[in-house]
């Protein structure tokens, strides 16, 4: 996740919500701090904060076919968060989305078999290989994270009775590569996220979606009631200070029948990440898998 993609919210909102909201010092007093962070591949040999409440680590190294070099290290680092904020909890994961149909003849992980919801796949640009696609990428993840994080110490090692309640998150940004030909192209890529979606869920994970409300729209668009996207809960990009992302959790979800339940904003070209039900959290039980959202 980079700075770079992220729209600025209007004036007006930012001056609404800086009159209400508490000074930085004000939260400090009154307790440990409540701020999440999201890391991946850029940050690799940084020093990252010391006061999370909660983290979110990239599997990917910015491609969905590709690993992070620093997860194991970053994973760790999240284990180490305070917990704070009962909502969230206090390490999760998210991976990176795309849909090559249109340039498929350009790689080499463009699935050519396969039977799902929309069909058979046979290797053409379809909905049913898209479908395919995200499952092979949600595969590949699940692996990837068995693999690096399952030798790690203590509560930190990921196994495969852990998958079990693992929050992740599809991170569907315009700068990945995306089907581009209108309706068809929309919904091939819905299919895609579907299959990441599907087959996470099959694991035991509990799968949110993470973007802009434009982004989403250019690349997704509306999700119909019967797809497995139907309801997943949001992370919303886009704001440039905690003030905006506290406005921001006000906003739509990206999809019917969710909510928005965190929202991310840069200090520093580091994002940070807010918890849109932070003031429900006083006094609530740890987050458990499973738990109302």
């Amino acid at each position: 996740m980079l700075s770079t993609r992220r729209a600025a919210m209007t004036v007006a909102a930012t001056v609404a919500v800086l009159a209400v909201a508490p000074p930085a010092s004000a939260a400090e007093e009154t307790g440990p701090s409540t701020v999440g962070y999201d890391v991946s591949y850029p940050q690799c040999g940084t020093e990252l904060p010391d006061d999370a409440a909660y983290a979110v680590i990239g599997v990917n190294g910015g491609i969905a076919t590709t690993e992070n070099p620093c997860l194991a290290d970053q994973w760790e680092w999240a284990h180490g968060s305070s917990g704070a904020v009962s909502a969230q909890p206090v390490a999760q994961l998210y991976v990176n989305t795309a849909n090559p149909g249109e340039v498929r003849a350009q790689v080499s992980t463009w699935p050519r078999t396969g039977v799902n919801r929309y069909g058979v796949c046979d290797g053409g640009n379809t909905a049913a290989c898209s479908y395919e696609y995200g499952v092979d990428r949600a595969e590949d993840d699940v692996r990837m994270v068995l693999d690096i994080l399952g030798d790690l110490p203590g509560d930190a090692a990921v196994t495969e009775a852990d998958l079990e309640g693992l929050r992740w998150w599809l991170d569907v940004e315009t700068m990945n590569t995306w089907q581009t030909d209108g309706v068809q192209a929309r919904r091939n890529n819905r299919a895609t996220l579907e299959g990441m979606a599907d087959h996470l869920t099959s694991v035991g994970g509990w799968v949110g979606l993470y973007s802009t409300g434009y982004q989403w729209g250019e690349i997704v668009g509306d999700v119909p009631r019967w797809s497995s996207l139907y309801e997943l809960d949001s992370w919303l990009a886009g704001a440039q200070s905690w003030a905006g992302a506290v406005h921001n959790c006000r906003d739509e979800p990206l999809v019917e029948g969710g909510q928005v339940v965190l929202s991310q904003y840069v200090v520093d070209d580091l994002d940070h990440d807010h918890s849109c039900a932070l003031p429900q959290d006083d006094g609530a039980a740890p987050w458990t898998p499973g738990a109302p959202r």
